[in-house]
């Protein structure tokens, strides 16, 4: 199993960058994964939320773990509680040079996504975000975009990919609500058509009320955009949306909260 979770660093990455410790009064910190044994942590992680809470099939359950192929190529970002050291939240990024190496991204594999390919320079894939239900409050989300915007700013990258997932344990009504909810300003233009790979199955009667998951209203309170229909994903019970984020095009605000520069660490 170590061989599999082999850590492949992009090269432009200086790896004494890797570790962030928290202020004496902060509860959380945050750092990237340097060994096999602490991308285990976030593969479990993400075992008892997605496989255990959500009811979703994955790779590695019999171990208590989801993991798949796109693990060893990815930088694990995690987020401890400094008094436990315990992860409450991961995500994984996928730089863009690594990706192609791969045959894409992960995103790849549920969307066309030709019309948006090499349009946004550099361009980084967040994935399998998740966060302990314990833990799903502001300071732990916070936590994960700082990481996220540090390595966005730090490496030079002008986009940032992924998918946001609506739950659809319900049959679809809540998925239904928030695909009426979204305005045209949330969503790609016609042209840069990003088609799902899977169509969804037919959906009921939309729910009174939409409500966006954390993820995916993170997203679009950053300035991100969204493709106009997600993929149907049957191993996890959930609809993805393909979300797209121009650093040029990111709220003021979050800009200079997120994509801070932090001085230079010793090697």
């Amino acid at each position: 199993m170590s061989a599999v979770l082999k850590i492949a660093e992009p090269e432009s990455v200086d790896s004494s960058r890797a570790s962030r410790e928290a202020a004496p009064a902060e509860r959380f910190r945050y750092e990237f994964a340097t060994s096999p044994a602490e991308v285990i942590e976030s593969q479990r992680l993400r075992y008892r939320v997605f496989a255990q809470e959500l009811g979703a099939t994955v790779q590695g359950a019999e171990q208590g773990l989801d993991r798949d192929s796109f693990d060893a190529h990815c930088w694990h970002l995690l987020v401890r509680e400094n008094a436990t050291n315990q992860v409450v939240a991961s995500t994984r990024i996928l730089t863009d040079d690594r990706a192609w190496r791969l045959g894409g991204f992960y995103s790849s594999r549920e969307f066309d996504l030709g019309a948006i390919a090499g349009r946004y320079g550099r361009t980084m894939e967040v994935g399998r975000t998740c966060v302990d239900a314990r833990y799903r409050s502001g300071p732990v989300i916070t936590h994960l975009w700082q990481g996220i915007g540090e390595f966005l700013a730090e490496y030079g990258f002008d986009s940032l990919i992924g998918c946001a997932s609506v739950e659809m344990h319900d049959g679809g009504r809540n998925l239904a609500a928030v695909m009426a909810s979204l305005e045209d300003r949330h969503l790609l233009a016609a042209s840069q058509t990003v088609k799902p790979m899977r169509s969804l199955p037919t959906l009921p009667e939309a729910a009174a009320t939409a409500v966006l998951p954390p993820l995916l209203k993170g997203y679009l309170r950053l300035g991100a955009r969204l493709g106009r229909v997600p993929c149907w994903d049957p191993d996890f019970v959930c609809a993805d949306f393909l979300v797209l984020l121009n650093v040029r095009d990111m709220a003021p605000r979050y800009a200079r909260h997120f994509l801070k520069r932090r001085s230079p660490v010793a090697a």
